[in-house]
């Protein structure tokens, strides 16, 4: 009698363990023993043969729509074996339950869900009452609950515990109902009937999906047992530590993902937008399993994805402090311990938090408290981050999701595992689109460029990432690794038009690479006209542009023509082929206006006023073109405008200085001169004291073009964006400031240097007015103030060769100039200078080859010719005097009160 029970307790034990383990041939070997060695046990027996089979070809033919003929095919046999036991009702109940919700998985895999909904209301799934369940039940009633609802009491087990099996069995059940339930809309349009109906499907998968967090929190508690407990015995029997064997990862099946992920999106589709959020908390702040953690990769994305698209302001409602969803947060914490990450990632895990905000607030302690049998188990303790906004929980959500997918990521090149490696790819890009929009509105590009270069060991080749990363490398203000990147992404779409594009605007933007940027403008037309891609105008515009940045550096008078008409030529085909593009007009006005066309010119920019009327450049352009024609006060009026609408563009300050010293006054200038210091302090003083590169200072208001200002107009042509001779005086004097700080005590400003060039560009200003208005104490302070910002521009040395020109200090005049062009040939002030005071010293051939050289450079600057008329007359030469002083009369005509040029280079 003993032997018979013992042997009946080992098949029961065996049935069990098979079961759990999903090994279902077994199960149907030990089922059919079952039968024959004991005939009492034959509903049982025909309960696990038709569980068996059911489990064994879903696993190969999974229930979607597409096989609903091959389950009605090949499940008839299992049908009746699941049918035997369910009509089996006075011997035992409990197979009798289960028989039913696999019935309802059975009909729903064959495509028959009235069927499924009756078998669960056989079951009475509805009327179950919350006990603690074992895993695989919870499993099935999941599944079912998908269906419908009642409020009649039935208990599941007389057990405390349900079996892992049985767990599952009612978490598909659950999620089985509610699937089956949106196939069986009501019939009644009736808005109450309809709304009833929404909130039984959800109802349905949100007890589908929280059983099912129980389940796999079980299952990894088993395994997490089990494995201690072989670790134990090789402990006990080697002496010494064996490796980890890892947890074993089952997947959940396509029914019960449907569960965890459908709830929400249907809170969302009836336009329950907070309840879909409270729901993606719910789900996330549940203790992880192995099972779940691809899962949660898609989860946060989705929930941050609610949050941008579907949350906004006042709308927003931050995670409780005082309820379990801020376990989302402590998640970040908590699975750093758990060891299946990499250093990295830890890495990346630890500074979320930091990177969105330093504020954490004290939460209750307890370790994974759960409301109820049927709630997963929630992560709870101390010192848990809480976003205080969208934007912040967003950040969040998408770094651990990043996180994730670089450590999911397919790394293998190998045809086998190219499906795979695409599919987590595509989850990985979905992921990083979301970031960028995120976390660049907020300046956050180092954030972002830290994790594009974590996502290029699995982007290989791939020209989505290669192109985001080229353009973050950009916001960084990493031109050349940028163009290289670009490079890349030309070649990997040999057929797109945009990376030419784009990699010709830093050649001529930023790296100074004229020619090459020509010829990547040329490659991108080539492909426009073998590809239509609506880019043909903007192609023609960009090879314009290079060759109006040729023909200004150029100082041969052929090439500089030839040039000259190769842009014009450009400009006009790209007009053509788009008589709608601003831009278009705006380089054929600043073409004709280099030129001294400035009836042509403003012709232009009014029609490229037409079609954009908020266009910077073009306004910047047309005042210029004004006081041109001297309309001095007309420009001043443009000028006010555009500062009624940009009141801290400080570009237009500076050309609104110059303006009032020519028509209105000194002591105007002077007011716009001190409203432009206050206003830098009000925008950069913060930048200076913090840790803040140079394109964060340069995204503060319109101040592009100041800097161009700084490079352009202090010596007319040598802008750093268009003329290499500027680009080489910048390095030297960057070198002659690493020297004097080496061997002297000059040390250079904190932060951002654009931000303290524009300010020396303010101060030298101030300095030439004062010396205009007659007060030599004022100008010596204001660029003394400059001295101390960078104390070796050669934009200083020429302003002091100013101040001591006017104190009739010849001598010294003379060196500060030398100095000046030393730094920078091409330095076109310096050079009127220092020639005008070799005049006054008495070398007059000196002073006659300076001033060419100068006219050389820019033949259409009256002050060179006037003072090398000046020159030639103390020679004797008076013709060729009267021909200098001649032309001086006749480009002062034309001449703008600030150089053309000083309007920076411009692709928008």
């Amino acid at each position: 009698m003993t032997s018979k029970k013992s042997h009946t307790l080992r098949i029961e034990s065996e049935i069990d363990r098979n079961r759990e383990d999903g090994n279902w041939k077994k199960v149907i070997q030990l089922a059919d023993h079952l039968k024959v060695q004991y005939p009492s046990n034959e509903c049982l027996a025909n309960f696990l043969s038709g569980e068996a089979r059911l489990e064994s070809f879903l696993e190969q033919t999974p229930p979607i729509d597409a096989n609903i003929v091959k389950a009605r095919n090949g499940l008839t046999e299992t049908r009746k074996y699941l049918l035997l036991a369910a009509n089996e009702k006075d011997k035992q109940a409990l197979v009798v339950l289960d028989a039913h919700l696999l019935l309802g998985k059975l009909h729903y895999a064959m495509g028959m869900y009235e069927d499924a909904i009756h078998h669960y209301q056989q079951a009475e799934l509805d009327t179950l009452t919350e006990k603690q369940l074992p895993c695989r039940s919870l499993r099935i009633i999941a599944e079912s609950y998908a269906i419908k609802e009642k409020e009649r009491s039935f208990t599941l087990d007389t057990d405390k515990h349900l079996s892992c099996r049985r767990l599952r069995i009612i978490a598909e059940s659950y999620a089985i109902k509610g699937l089956c339930l949106e196939r069986l809309p009501p019939h009644s349009k009736s808005k109450y009937k309809i709304t009833e109906w929404q909130e039984q499907i959800i109802k349905c998968y949100e007890i589908s999906g929280d059983l099912t967090l129980v389940y796999l929190q079980e299952q990894d508690k088993i395994a997490m047992q089990q494995q201690n407990g072989i670790s134990t015995i090789n402990t006990n029997n080697t002496g010494t530590y064996s490796t980890p064997t890892p947890i074993s990862t089952k997947h959940i099946g396509p029914i019960l993902e449907t569960a965890l992920q459908r709830a929400p999106i249907l809170y969302i589709q009836t336009g329950n937008i907070q309840a879909a959020v409270n729901r993606y908390r719910e789900i996330l702040s549940a203790v992880e399993s192995t099972t779940t953690q691809s899962l949660r990769v898609t989860l946060t994305r989705q929930l941050a994805e609610v949050l941008l698209r579907g949350i906004s302001g006042t709308d927003y409602k931050p995670p409780d402090e005082q309820t379990d969803t801020m376990g989302m947060i402590t998640n970040i914490y908590i699975r750093i311990n758990i060891a299946e990450y990499s250093e990295e990632e830890k890495f990346i895990y630890i500074n979320i938090a930091a990177a969105v905000s330093n504020r954490r607030v004290n939460h209750y302690s307890g370790a994974n408290l759960s409301d109820s049998p049927w709630k997963p188990k929630k992560y709870a303790g101390p010192n848990m981050f809480v976003p205080r906004n969208e934007y912040e929980e967003s950040i969040l959500l998408l770094l651990i999701s990043e996180a994730m997918a670089v450590r999911d990521a397919v790394l293998s090149q190998s045809p086998e595992f190219k499906e795979a490696r695409i599919h987590a790819f595509e989850n990985a890009t979905a992921i990083y689109d979301l970031l960028t929009v995120v976390v660049v509105r907020w300046s956050q590009v180092e954030l972002l460029h830290e994790s594009f270069e974590r996502a290029m060991k699995f982007s290989h080749e791939e020209v989505h990432i290669w192109t985001q990363y080229a353009l973050c490398l950009i916001s960084m203000g990493r031109y050349m690794h940028a163009y290289r990147v670009l490079k890349v992404v030309a070649r990997l779409s040999p057929q797109k038009v945009m990376p030419c594009l784009l990699a010709a605007r830093l050649c001529y933007e930023q790296l100074n690479m004229i020619n090459e940027g020509i010829e990547w403008s040329q490659k991108a037309l080539q492909r426009e006209m073998a590809s239509p891609q609506g880019m043909q105008s903007r192609c023609h515009l960009y090879i314009g542009i290079g060759h109006s940045m040729l023909s200004t550096n150029t100082i041969v008078k052929q090439d500089k023509v030839s040039h000259t008409n190769t842009a014009m030529d450009c400009f006009q085909k790209a007009q053509q082929c788009d008589p709608n593009d601003h831009l278009a007009e705006y380089y054929l006005a600043h073409e004709y206006a280099i030129n001294r066309q400035i009836t042509d010119a403003i012709v232009h920019v009014k029609i490229a006023l037409n079609l954009r009327a908020e266009h910077i450049p073009s306004l910047h352009l047309f005042a210029l073109l004004l006081s041109a024609h001297k309309q001095y006060s007309e420009a001043l009026h443009v000028i006010n405008s555009v500062l009624e609408e940009y009141p801290d563009n400080l570009n237009f300050l500076y050309v609104k200085a110059h303006l009032e010293l020519r028509s209105i006054g000194g002591v105007d200038a002077l007011y716009t001169i001190s409203h432009m210091l206050h206003l830098w302090k009000s925008l950069y003083e913060d930048q200076t004291n913090v840790n803040c590169n140079e394109q964060q200072s340069e995204k503060r208001s319109e101040t592009r073009s100041v800097f161009q200002l700084y490079t352009s107009e202090m010596s007319d042509k040598d802008s750093s964006s268009l003329h290499a001779q500027s680009l080489a005086a910048s390095k030297v004097e960057q070198a002659l400031s690493e020297v004097a700080s080496s061997i002297s005590s000059f040390t250079p400003k904190p932060g951002p240097q654009r931000a303290w060039l524009l300010q020396l560009q303010i101060w030298l200003l101030l300095t030439e007015v004062f010396l205009i208005l007659d007060q030599p104490n004022g100008a010596v302070l204001s660029l003394q103030e400059a001295t101390n910002i960078f104390p070796l521009s050669h934009h200083i040395m020429y302003t002091r060769g100013l101040l001591h020109e006017y104190k009739l200090e010849y001598t010294e005049a003379k060196q500060c100039y030398q100095n000046a062009v030393s730094i920078n040939p091409s330095h076109i002030k310096s050079l009127q200078h220092l020639g005008l005071v070799y005049h006054y010293l008495g070398s007059q051939r000196l002073a006659e080859k300076t001033l060419r050289d100068a006219a050389k450079i820019d033949p259409n600057s009256h002050q060179t010719w006037y003072n090398l008329g000046m020159v030639l007359e103390s020679l004797g030469e008076v013709e060729a005097a009267s021909d200098c002083m001649a032309t001086a009369l006749e480009v002062e005509t034309t001449n703008p009160i600030l150089p053309i040029l000083s309007i920076p280079v411009t692709f928008e």
